[in-house]
C-alpha cells in the first residue's frame, strides 16, 4: 500500500468543522470526498473502508490535532473503484461522492446504491453481472390472511418502469418469487417509525434472505397525488396517462411515486418522454423461492472457487455483456409457456448441429460487440463523444457479417426459426443504421483511428484542413527526432526504443529498463519517469515539438467541437435502434451459449420433451448434475428418475451420509429449471412436465445472527412450501426435523409428508434419515421408497466393516445409518469412534428392550394381527350394538371373543398391544 496518497488538506480545521456539521446520514451510507485524482473518507466511514479495503486500521491517519482529530483514509482511483464494486455489489451499501465547489464549499456530485448505478457506471466499468433492478413495494394488509401487494420496478439503464399488483399470503411468497424473478438489487419500503409494523418487518426479512438491500423511505413518498402528472412527463408517446390500464393499480402507483422520487429521474430533462410502462405478470414465469436459489446453486456464491460451481457460471459462455446479463435474467425466469420453450429449444438445436455456425458467431461476430445498452445510455445522458459514435458505427458495419452467416444456413428445419428470431430483425436494424454508417464515413477521419485519434475529417472544413497539414508536419518532425535518437543511442526502433504518447508526459521516448543506462551519460536526454515497462525520457527538441502538437491539437478540437456536437446529436437519434439491436444480440448470445455448453459437456446434453401443464410425467434416463460432473477428479454416477402420477409422485430417499441423496434430488430440480429456460439437459433421454414452481428446504440454513435458530429457519421455509405449493409444483426437501428431538422431528416429517401427498398432490422428493418415514408407502400408492446404495464388506480383524458408497439410487429402503463410518472417513480419533460404536449398541439394546412401538414386529405379524383384531372388533360390534348392554357387559363380551380366538392370542403384534 506504499502507493496510497498522502493525506494533505489545505484547511484542515475548516474541513473538520464542515464535516462535523454535515446532516446525519443513514447507517448504510458511505461518504467519499473527491480530491481530484485521489479520494478521502473520514470518521466511521474511514474506519469501515480501512477494514474492508486495506484489511487493517493502521492505514488511518488523523486530520487535525490528535486529541480532537478526524480519522481519515486516502484512496487512489483504482482502490476507490474496487471499493465501489465491493460496497455496491457485495455489501449492499449506498455511496455519496462529494466534490468541492470552492473554499470549503462541498456538494454531493454523485449518489449510488445497489439498484441505482447511473452516476457511477463509468467508474464500475460497465461489466455488471446482471441489470441493477430497483423495486419499491407498498402493502395493504387485510384482516384475513391475504395481503394486497403493489410494486414498481426499474432498470434505469433501459428506461423502463414495470408495475405489478397481486394477492399474497402472510409469508409473502409471491413477493419473494418476484424479487428472485427480477433479480432485484435494492428494495424501497415504507419507513416504520414505530418499529412495530409486523408486515414491514416480514418484507425486510424476505428482502434480506434474497440478498436485496433495503432502503426505507418516508410514507409521504408513496403518495399518488402527482403520479399521473409525473408519468405523463416521463412516458414515451402521445397516449394520455389516464387511459393507461396500469394507473388503476393504486398500490403499484404509490410504489411508482416513491421509485421516481428516489431515482430523481424527473430532475434530468433527458429522461422526459423516454420511459416505457408495462405490467409484469407473475404467472408467466416459474416461481422460485430463496431456498431453491441456494439449493440449485443458481448464481455464484461468495466462496465459489470454480465458475462451474454455479449454474450461471457453467452456462455463461456469452461473448457480450448484454448476453451475460440476459442469461442471469433467464435463469431466474424459467418459462411457463410450452410454445416459447420449444421455440428456444429449436434455436439451441440449430446452433448445436451446425458447429461452424456456432463458432463463427461466437469467435468472429459476437466477440466484437460492445455493451450497447451502456453505449446508448451515454448518448441519452449527453456524455457521448466521437469515440462512442465510432463504436456505434463499428457495430453497424458488422451486422452484414451476422446476416450473411445466418443466411448461409441451408437446413430448412432451422432456417425459418433463425429467420424469424434473428435474420429478418437484423436486416431491419442494419437498414435503419445505414444512414448512421454513411454519416460516419463522410464526417469522421477513420484513418486516424489507427493512431487512437477520434477526429472530424480535415476535408470537411477549410480551417481543419490547414490545421491537419500543420499537425502532419509536426508529426513528421517527431518521427525524424525518433530516428536521430535511435542512431545516437544505437538502439533499434520498435525493439528497444519506442515513441509513445504518454498520458502524463505527452509525446516522449521509452527505453527498456535494461537499456536505460545509455541515456544517463548524455546531457541531451532528460528522464521523465521510471515505470515497470521501462524508462520514459525526452529531448529539448522533443519538448518543443510536444508543446507545438499539443497546441495544434487543442486548436483542432476547438475548431471541430461544433461539428462533433452535430455528429453526436445525429448518432444519438439512433438509440432506440441500438437498444432493440442489443436485445436481439443478447438473445442470440445466450442461445449460442446454451448450445456451446450442451455440446461441450463430458456427455452431450439432450433436448427434453416437455408436456403441457398439468399433464405427463417426469422421466429422466441417466441423469447427471451439470455442475457436479464438471468438477475436477469426479467420475459422475448417473441415475434414472421416474416421477409418475399416481405411482411415484412422492419419493422418499434414504441412505448413508455422503451417499448422494442431496445430489440426486437437487439435480432433478436443476434439470427441470434448465428445461424450462429452453436449454438442453444432462441426460440420455428426458421428458418433463411443466412445473409452476420449484420450492426447496435444504440443509441447516442457520440465521442465529438474526435471532433465528436452525429449527426456526427450517420451519419457516417449510411453512412457505406448504402455503405456496400447488399440484403442479416440484418440492425438494433435504432432511427435515433434525433441529429438534427425534420424536418431534419424526412427527413433523411424517405430518408434512402426509400433507404434501394428500392435500397438495405435487411431485416431491424427500431425502431423510428417518427410516420410519418409509412406512408411508404402505398407506399411499403414490409414494415410492428409494435408497442410495452402499456396499458393506465383511468385518476385518479390527472389527471394522468397510463401507463403499456407490452413489447409485435403487428402489427400496436403506435400513441403517452410516454416521460413525463418516466419522472414520474424516479420521476421528480411534478412541472416540470405538466409544461411539459402544454407545450406539447400548442405545440399540435399550430401545429394543423398552420399545413398545409396533415397528419392532415383522410386517407380516403386524398385517395379520391388525386383520384379526379388526375382524374380532367387527364381530363384537355386531353382537353388542343396539342391545342395551351395560359397559361391564360389553367388556365381558369382548374378553369372551378374545379368549375364544386362539390365532389372535398367539399373534406377537397383538400380544404387545395387550401388554399395554
Amino acid at each position: 500500500m506504499s502507493s496510497r496518497p498522502e493525506l494533505k488538506v489545505d484547511d484542515e480545521v475548516g474541513f473538520i468543522r464542515f464535516f462535523r456539521a454535515l446532516p446525519a446520514k443513514e447507517d448504510d451510507t458511505i461518504r467519499i470526498f473527491d480530491r481530484g485524482d485521489w479520494y478521502t473518507s473520514h470518521g466511521d466511514d474511514a474506519a469501515f473502508i480501512a477494514r474492508t479495503v486495506y484489511k487493517t486500521t493502521s492505514v488511518l491517519r488523523q486530520l487535525g490535532k490528535t486529541d480532537n482529530g478526524l480519522p481519515s483514509v486516502t484512496m487512489t482511483m483504482t482502490v476507490y473503484r474496487n471499493f465501489l464494486r465491493e460496497a455496491l455489489f457485495k455489501l449492499g451499501k449506498r455511496v455519496e461522492i462529494w466534490e468541492t465547489t470552492g473554499r470549503m464549499q462541498w456538494k454531493i456530485k454523485k449518489q449510488a446504491s445497489p439498484g441505482n448505478l447511473q452516476d457511477v457506471e463509468d467508474e464500475l466499468g460497465g461489466q455488471l453481472d446482471s441489470a441493477p433492478i430497483i423495486l419499491a413495494v407498498k402493502v395493504s394488509a387485510r384482516a384475513s390472511e391475504a395481503r394486497n401487494v403493489g410494486v414498481c420496478f426499474a432498470d434505469a439503464s433501459v428506461r423502463e418502469l414495470g408495475v405489478s399488483e397481486f394477492l399474497d399470503n402472510d409469508l409473502y411468497s409471491n413477493l419473494e418469487s418476484l424479487l428472485i424473478q427480477l433479480g432485484v438489487k435494492e428494495c424501497l419500503v415504507q419507513l416504520d417509525a414505530s418499529k412495530k409494523d409486523i408486515e414491514l418487518a416480514k418484507i425486510r426479512t424476505i428482502a434480506d434472505s434474497c440478498g436485496v438491500a433495503v432502503a426505507e423511505r418516508a410514507i409521504g413518498d408513496f403518495g399518488t397525488k402527482d403520479i399521473e402528472q409525473d408519468l405523463s412527463r416521463l412516458l414515451r408517446g402521445e397516449l394520455a396517462v389516464g387511459v393507461l390500464p396500469q394507473t388503476d393499480l393504486k398500490l403499484a402507483m404509490g410504489s411508482a411515486a416513491a421509485l421516481i422520487r428516489y431515482l430523481g429521474v424527473l430532475s434530468d430533462p433527458s429522461n422526459f418522454g423516454q420511459y416505457q410502462l408495462y405490467q409484469h405478470d407473475l404467472s408467466q414465469y416459474m416461481k422460485l423461492d430463496a431456498s431453491a436459489l441456494k439449493a440449485l446453486n443458481l448464481m455464484p456464491g461468495p466462496r465459489d472457487g470454480s465458475k462451474n460451481m454455479s449454474l450461471y457460471g457453467l452456462l455463461n459462455h456469452c461473448k457480450t455483456p448484454v448476453g451475460s446479463r440476459l442469461l442471469a435474467q433467464w435463469l431466474k425466469q424459467p418459462l411457463m409457456s410450452l410454445e416459447e420453450i420449444e421455440k428456444r429449444q429449436q434455436l439451441v438445436e440449430a446452433f448445436m448441429v451446425d458447429t461452424e455456425l456456432r463458432q463463427t458467431m461466437q469467435e468472429e461476430h459476437l466477440r466484437s460487440i460492445p455493451d450497447l445498452y451502456r453505449l446508448s445510455k451515454r448518448f441519452q445522458k449527453k456524455l457521448a463523444n466521437l469515440e462512442d459514435v465510432v463504436r456505434a458505427y463499428q457495430v453497424a458495419i458488422r451486422l452484414p457479417g451476422f446476416i450473411g452467416t445466418l443466411e448461409g444456413v441451408m437446413d430448412e428445419q432451422y432456417k425459418d426459426p433463425l429467420d424469424a428470431s434473428y435474420t429478418s430483425k437484423l436486416i431491419d436494424y442494419s437498414n435503419s443504421l445505414a444512414k448512421l454508417q454513411e454519416m460516419v464515413e463522410t464526417t469522421i477521419d477513420l484513418d486516424a483511428l489507427e493512431r487512437h485519434e477520434f477526429i472530424i475529417k480535415p476535408e470537411f472544413d477549410e480551417s481543419l484542413r490547414i490545421l491537419r497539414k500543420k499537425l502532419d508536419k509536426v508529426k513528421q518532425a517527431i518521427d525524424g527526432e525518433h530516428r536521430d535518437v535511435s542512431k545516437d543511442l544505437n538502439q533499434e526502433i520498435g525493439k528497444k526504443l519506442f515513441l509513445e504518447n504518454h498520458r502524463v508526459h505527452g509525446w516522449c521516448f521509452r527505453l527498456t529498463r535494461t537499456e536505460a543506462a545509455c541515456i544517463r551519460l548524455k546531457q541531451r536526454y532528460q528522464e521523465c519517469s521510471t515505470q515497470k515497462n521501462g524508462v520514459y525520457f525526452t529531448t529539448h527538441r522533443m519538448t518543443e515539438l510536444r508543446r507545438e502538437i499539443q497546441q495544434l491539437t487543442e486548436n483542432y478540437n476547438r475548431t471541430q467541437s461544433g461539428l462533433v456536437s452535430e455528429v453526436v446529436g445525429v448518432a444519438a437519434s439512433y438509440c432506440p435502434v441500438l437498444e432493440k439491436l442489443a436485445g436481439i444480440l443478447a438473445h442470440l448470445d445466450v442461445v449460442i451459449s446454451f448450445a456451446h455448453v450442451s455440446v461441450h459437456a463430458p456427455t452431450s446434453y439432450v433436448r427434453p420433451k416437455i408436456h403441457p401443464r398439468g399433464e405427463g410425467n417426469t422421466i429422466l434416463k441417466e441423469a447427471r448434475h451439470p455442475c457436479m460432473e464438471m468438477q475436477d477428479d469426479i467420475q459422475f454416477i448417473t441415475n434414472d428418475v421416474s416421477l409418475i402420477r399416481g405411482s411415484s409422485e412422492f419419493l422418499i430417499i434414504t441412505g448413508p451420509n455422503m451417499g448422494g441423496k442431496s445430489t440426486y434430488i437437487r439435480q432433478i430440480g436443476v434439470i427441470a429449471l434448465m428445461a424450462q429456460v429452453g436449454c438442453f439437459v444432462p441426460c440420455s433421454e428426458a421428458e418433463l412436465t411443466l412445473f409452476d414452481s420449484i420450492l426447496a428446504r435444504v440443509g441447516a440454513s442457520d440465521s442465529q445472527l438474526k435471532g433465528v435458530s436452525t429449527f426456526m429457519a427450517e420451519m419457516l421455509e417449510t411453512a412457505n412450501i406448504l402455503k405456496s405449493a400447488t399440484s403442479e409444483s416440484l418440492i425438494i426437501i433435504d432432511e427435515l426435523g433434525r433441529g429438534t428431538s427425534t420424536y418431534d422431528g419424526f412427527g413433523l416429517a411424517w405430518a408434512i409428508s402426509e400433507h404434501i401427498v394428500k392435500e397438495i398432490g405435487s411431485f416431491a422428493m424427500f431425502a431423510t434419515h428417518f427410516h420410519e418415514l418409509t412406512a408411508l408407502v404402505d398407506e399411499y400408492p403414490q409414494v415410492q421408497n428409494l435408497h442410495v446404495v452402499a456396499h458393506i464388506g465383511d468385518a476385518t480383524e479390527k472389527d471394522r466393516r468397510e463401507v463403499t458408497l456407490l452413489y447409485k439410487v435403487e428402489e427400496g429402503v436403506c435400513d441403517q445409518s452410516f454416521g460413525i463410518h463418516v466419522a472414520e472417513l474424516v479420521r476421528f480419533p480411534e478412541k472416540v469412534v470405538n466409544m461411539a460404536k459402544r454407545k450406539a449398541d447400548e442405545l440399540e439394546d435399550f430401545s429394543t428392550k423398552h420399545e413398545t412401538s409396533p415397528i419392532k414386529h415383522s410386517k407380516e405379524d403386524v398385517e395379520e394381527g391388525s386383520a384379526l383384531l379388526k375382524e374380532m372388533l367387527v364381530q363384537w360390534k355386531k353382537e353388542t350394538e343396539g342391545r342395551g348392554m351395560s359397559t361391564e357387559d360389553q367388556v365381558d363380551k369382548m374378553k369372551e371373543l378374545v379368549k375364544g380366538n386362539q390365532k389372535l392370542l398367539e399373534n406377537p403384534f397383538f400380544q404387545s398391544i395387550k401388554a399395554l
